[in-house]
């Protein structure tokens, strides 16, 4: 195959061994060739500003900028930038949150290494490529209302374990009116208290658990 029929791969993931192993499957392909590789969400911007690879396969939580935040950047500058998101993660939020950056697959990490030569070769095809299950979650997101600003601010600290008072200290804001937004977060999250607020704002991928 002539070398620039290739799709030109730029690898993003910040655990080296993952990096490693990902360019030793792709170098089994006849049709891809990997450009390029860094381990932050910054270095991706410069190195795809430099080798402009027809395909980016992107972690979602990197250091520096985290994968989603490096996608919208790309997508901002240039248009035609065709992006696959790997994410040890499935939540609703965080997919959701990647595709409007401009990620045009998504897939977990777990996925099979034919499934993941198949998303990128489809992705270079101009498609786009959800695994079932990701589909599922995406549909159900795009059909949930959105959370203000106020309401994420609000479930960040309710995932702290703050209580109202100590909310309504932190956003200067009364109790009363934390009340409320915690009312408006069950409504929209679809749960019946604080507990499972937090363990689904978890599960989607609102909020992470900082280590």
């Amino acid at each position: 195959m002539n070398p620039l029929a290739r799709i030109r791969l730029l690898l993003v993931d910040d655990h080296f061994l993952v990096r490693l192993g990902l360019t030793g499957s792709f170098s089994l392909e006849p049709d891809m060739i990997v450009v390029a590789e860094c381990g932050n969400g910054q270095e991706a911007i410069d190195l795809y500003r430099a080798y402009r690879p027809d395909v980016v396969v992107m972690d979602a939580r990197l250091p520096c900028l985290d994968g989603i935040q490096a996608t919208a950047a790309i997508c901002d500058e240039f248009s035609k930038a065709r992006i696959v998101m790997l994410s040890v993660g499935v939540g609703e939020d965080e997919i959701y949150r990647a595709v409007q950056a401009g990620a045009s697959a998504y897939v977990p990490k777990s996925i099979q290494r034919e499934e993941l030569l198949q998303a990128v070769r489809a992705v270079h095809a101009g498609q786009r490529y959800f695994t079932a299950v990701v589909a599922e979650r995406l549909a159900a997101r795009v059909q949930r209302s959105e959370l203000s600003g106020r309401e994420m601010d609000v479930l960040r600290l309710l995932v702290r374990g703050a209580s109202n008072k100590e909310i309504g200290a932190e956003l200067s804001i009364s109790e009363v009116t934390v009340k409320q937004h915690v009312g408006n977060l069950l409504a929209k999250l679809q749960v019946n208290d604080r507990t499972q607020a937090v363990t689904t704002a978890i599960q989607r991928g609102l909020v992470h658990i900082e280590s």
